[in-house]
């Protein structure tokens, strides 16, 4: 790693990007911010954060590519997912592919921060024994059709053998954001 304080944002919801930048700059982090794939390979053009904030979900493009570009560059640096579309298929494919950890939005600064510093699992984590409901078990499996067709709503609904409109009203309905 670099510089620990360097940190980059790839977020395109331009208002939420801003209030972290300002947020981590009041922390002393020096913060860059990225609002898609493009934008961030040009930065790292001449640039190399110590840090990462990654959302999952980059217009139609995919932060499961920019985690990987982002591990590649640096192995050391710490790279935090942050989605508003959380299931256990694309949490598995971050950590898989080099994500430091994942976090459900909302999420603050601190939840950040704190993410950053868990590098290693922590075998004490509780087991809770709460069962999956239908409609979590339907949630997730429509998330991991999302990450394998590149977030593709058109291909996903034809997977799942829906109506593509059917499929926009169910990710509607469950938008964190």
């Amino acid at each position: 790693m670099t510089d620990q304080r360097q940190l980059l944002i790839i977020e395109d919801d331009e208002a939420f990007a801003r209030t972290l930048k300002r947020s981590f700059e009041r922390r002393g982090y020096t913060v860059h911010v990225a609002h898609g794939p493009e934008a961030m390979d040009k930065l790292l053009e001449g640039w190399r954060p110590g840090y990462a904030v990654v959302d999952l979900k980059l217009g139609n493009a995919s932060g499961l590519a920019c985690v990987q570009t982002l591990r590649a560059l640096d192995p050391a640096m710490r790279i935090v997912v942050l989605t508003g579309f959380a299931s256990i298929a694309t949490a598995v494919e971050a950590i898989k592919l080099g994500a430091s950890y994942y976090l459900a939005k909302p999420s603050n600064t601190d939840d950040i921060e704190a993410a950053f510093d868990r590098a290693e699992g922590n075998p004490e984590t509780p087991l809770d024994g709460r069962q999956s409901s239908i409609k979590t078990v339907e949630w997730e499996h429509i998330h991991q059709t999302l990450v394998e067709t590149g977030f593709n709503i058109s291909e996903t609904a034809r997977r799942l053998g829906m109506h593509r409109r059917t499929l926009a009203r169910k990710l509607e309905k469950r938008r964190v954001r």
